[in-house]
């Protein structure tokens, strides 16, 4: 088998290959077999008919069988031959074959860029490493998320409040206030006010009651238009917290008895989740700074195959309703683009600096999540038996080796942001 590797650009390459009836012979005399088991001729048993006759009576259905049965056996080859491995399905051009010939086609595909990393040198790498100031209020808001989680519903029977469900009918009306035929929506919840869509109907809501109608002008999710409708109370749902007791407290750790001890526990929660969230700001910045420096070349596929997957996890995450996939696709296309390129420079590296992780050392890394949950030792050990996950932990240890590795080229800029401006950041938003 005689293979012409052709270079088209930083990804795409073209293979010309060509075999002689000397390479071919044997797979053809089987495929020739197989197919006269297939056909009947008068005078002959399946699988009897002369090959001559087979030969003169069906040449080119003979010929196509070939094709069809060994081409991805000559394209492997040819791929193992010159070391490639394609990141698409190949575009087959120029077939050509002919018993007793020889048997020529082009394939053109893709495949992961080679490039270099250039040297590295101390402070080229400008990041940025953020730390978080907390305040009181992180702490208070912390504890009525904790509150809401134990939360009851309670039925009531006084007028509506701010932050109230109303549990109502309602009924589209026309322009002129006339009820629309059809358009009547039973057992609809509504919330008053408190940043739902209903903010700015607030004060048409407060102080209803149960049986109580009012009108409301609501949204139409697609038109982008609003309608008018009327809106008639079944009954009133108001979220009761629990008492800020030692049985609240104990619920949420036994471990823990007073609300001084919560508010600690609370805290360093809050500090962790401040600092995971830095590490990983940071860590993305680092990894961003070398992307930028190195702008590696990429292939339109691995994109397309990033998205095309991200577009199944939507898909299963929107539980069967319509989606635009081409919007999706064009929403996530620049960040596909920037996590193949960190992929391709992440293997690089791994590459150059033998970041490779032993089995030792992933078990190693196990072991510390079992000392950590000593009584969930079966589950985990269970859990990371399965390669997929075993993987994992071998992926997130070659992260961490890549990150310690470019901290040595890292010009860092440490920045404080209140947790204050965050939160107004966010209201504004």
């Amino acid at each position: 088998m005689k293979v012409n590797k052709k270079t088209i650009n930083d990804y795409t390459i073209e293979l010309e290959i060509n075999l002689g009836w000397e390479d071919l012979e044997s797979d053809f005399e089987a495929s020739l077999k197989r197919f006269g088991k297939k056909i009947k001729m008068p005078g002959f048993r399946p699988g009897k008919t002369p090959k001559s006759l087979l030969i003169k009576q069906f040449k080119p259905n003979i010929e196509a069988q070939f094709m069809e049965e060994n081409f991805q056996k000559y394209y492997s080859l040819a791929l193992k031959q010159e070391n490639i491995i394609p990141v698409n399905k190949a575009e087959i051009s120029d077939v050509k074959f002919q018993m007793q010939g020889e048997f020529y086609f082009k394939a053109k595909f893709e495949i992961e860029p080679t490039f270099e990393i250039p040297k590295l040198k101390s402070n080229s790498l400008k990041v940025q490493r953020t730390s978080y100031v907390h305040d009181q209020t992180d702490i208070d808001d912390a504890i009525k998320q904790l509150l809401k989680s134990k939360a009851t519903i309670s039925i009531i029977d006084d007028g509506a409040e701010e932050g109230d469900y109303l549990v109502c009918n309602l009924q589209k009306l026309d322009d002129s206030g006339v009820p629309i035929i059809g358009k009547r929506f039973e057992k609809q919840y509504l919330r008053v006010g408190n940043g739902s869509f209903t903010d700015d109907q607030k004060d048409k809501l407060i102080g209803l009651k149960r049986d109580q109608s009012a009108r409301i002008t609501l949204p139409l999710e697609k038109e982008g238009k609003k309608a008018e409708y009327e809106l008639t109370v079944i009954h009133i749902e108001r979220e009761v917290l629990p008492k800020l007791d030692k049985a609240f407290i104990n619920s949420i750790n036994p471990k823990i008895n007073t609300l001084e001890e919560l508010t600690v526990d609370v805290e360093n929660k809050i500090k962790e989740n401040f600092n995971e969230r830095s590490t990983n700001a940071y860590e993305r910045d680092l990894s961003d700074a070398l992307i930028n420096k190195v702008n590696p070349p990429f292939s339109p596929s691995m994109v397309s195959n990033y998205l095309d997957n991200l577009v199944e996890d939507v898909k299963k995450r929107n539980n069967g309703e319509p989606l635009d996939e081409q919007k999706v696709k064009d929403h996530y296309r620049s960040i596909a683009e920037r996590n193949v390129k960190w992929y391709s420079i992440r293997n690089k590296l791994i590459e150059d600096n033998d970041f490779n992780i032993s089995s030792n050392a992933v078990d190693a890394e196990i072991d510390k999540f079992i000392k950590a949950s000593p009584n969930s030792k079966n589950e985990i050990n269970k859990f990371y038996k399965k390669p997929s996950n075993r993987k994992r932990v071998e992926d997130d240890l070659q992260e961490r080796k890549i990150i310690e590795y470019l901290e040595q080229f890292a010009n860092v800029k440490d920045v404080k942001v209140s947790t204050k401006d965050l939160r107004e950041s966010k209201n504004e938003g």
